[in-house]
């Protein structure tokens, strides 16, 4: 919990300045983009993040990345502060963050759709419309499959959880049936 609380910290404080500058939507792309590659390269998070190797080394190669890839001077200074501070472990989980705030910023929610079934994508973006209009924000859906809710959908937009599963339906009928109440 206090690690998120720290990613939370850091990709608030990268977007106060990208809204000062209006740069948040740059900062956005490079942030995710240094993300990517270091979780691409699991050796390479490795290197960045174990103690065993020297700090300076390991700043050394930080700086390379750094170096190779087109960052603002911003991003580049942020980066170093992360290895400053010992918390460039917490990249994923600040890029994350980040990506979320910039995502309101911008009047975005995003949204998850669970269904038993493929969705056709006429039906996907009368979902989606229907969000948007529910929310009063762009919805950006992201579309999972799974077979074991039988049929219907489940919809979570944040903390809120729609629930259309056939699943859920007949797991509230056998809590009625077992309490006794009728149907």
């Amino acid at each position: 919990m206090k690690n998120m609380a720290i990613a939370r910290r850091y990709a608030k404080a990268l977007l106060l300045i990208g809204k000062q500058t209006d740069q948040a939507e740059a900062y956005r792309d490079e942030l995710d983009g240094v993300a990517s590659v270091i979780q691409k390269n699991p050796d390479l998070a490795q290197t960045l993040e174990n103690p065993l190797y020297g700090a300076a080394d390991r700043k050394k190669v930080l700086e390379k990345i750094i170096g190779s890839l087109p960052l603002s001077d911003v991003m580049r200074a942020f980066l170093l502060l992360l290895f400053d501070k010992g918390r460039i472990s917490f990249l994923a989980a600040i890029n994350d963050f980040y990506q979320r705030l910039a995502d309101d910023l911008k009047g975005i929610a995003r949204a998850t759709l669970v269904s038993a079934s493929a969705l056709s994508a006429e039906t996907i973006d009368k979902i989606q419309a229907s969000l948007s209009e529910r929310t009063g924000k762009q919805v950006a859906l992201e579309v999972e499959k799974n077979p074991d809710l039988i049929g219907g959908i489940v919809t979570r937009i944040g903390d809120l959880v729609l629930d259309g599963s056939i699943r859920t339906q007949l797991q509230n009928m056998r809590e009625t049936l077992k309490r006794g109440e009728s149907v």
